[in-house]
């Protein structure tokens, strides 16, 4: 199996917006829940062209992607989605490897995470730590999200 990782383009957005959308179902939601994300789940052809959002293509086809924002010598994780059956065939970790290569590129010191709590155990395998979490209500229940950050060698 062939990955390629390539910058997306703005006419990706759709397909984007799709991988987003089945990788957050994966979990089994509440479709209320998803609707509820929809604004965060949702990526426009505006955030791709101002934001590292590269995707892994399979057989070219959209499998994952990622994007990360850059500010000076910090980078925050904003998506990384990899379509359910895509998962386990180490394309996560390529997208995590090259975003970690992206920030080392703009001098990036940390990458900072807030992680679905499905996906913490991931970024702990890909060498993020916990360093806090975030509390936050959904339909009337709290929820807890952890923060991760991975410091990057100069």
């Amino acid at each position: 199996m062939r990955i390629d990782i390539q910058r997306a383009r703005s006419d990706q957005a759709e397909s984007l917006t799709k991988i987003a959308f089945a990788a957050k179902r994966y979990w089994g939601y509440p479709e209320r829940w998803i609707q509820i994300w929809s604004p965060i789940l949702i990526v426009s052809a505006d955030f791709i062209e101002n934001h590292e959002t590269f995707v892994a293509q399979v057989g070219g086809e959209s499998a994952g992607f990622y994007a990360i924002s850059v500010v000076n010598d910090k980078a925050s994780l904003e998506h990384m989605w990899v379509l359910p059956e895509h998962m386990g065939q180490g394309i996560g970790e390529m997208l995590f490897d090259h975003a970690l290569s992206r920030c080392k590129e703009f001098g990036v010191c940390v990458l900072e995470i807030e992680s679905d709590p499905n996906a913490q155990g991931f970024y702990e395998r890909m060498g993020a730590k916990k360093v806090g979490q975030s509390a936050s209500e959904l339909d009337g229940q709290p929820r807890i999200l952890p923060i991760l950050e991975i410091n990057l060698p100069d």
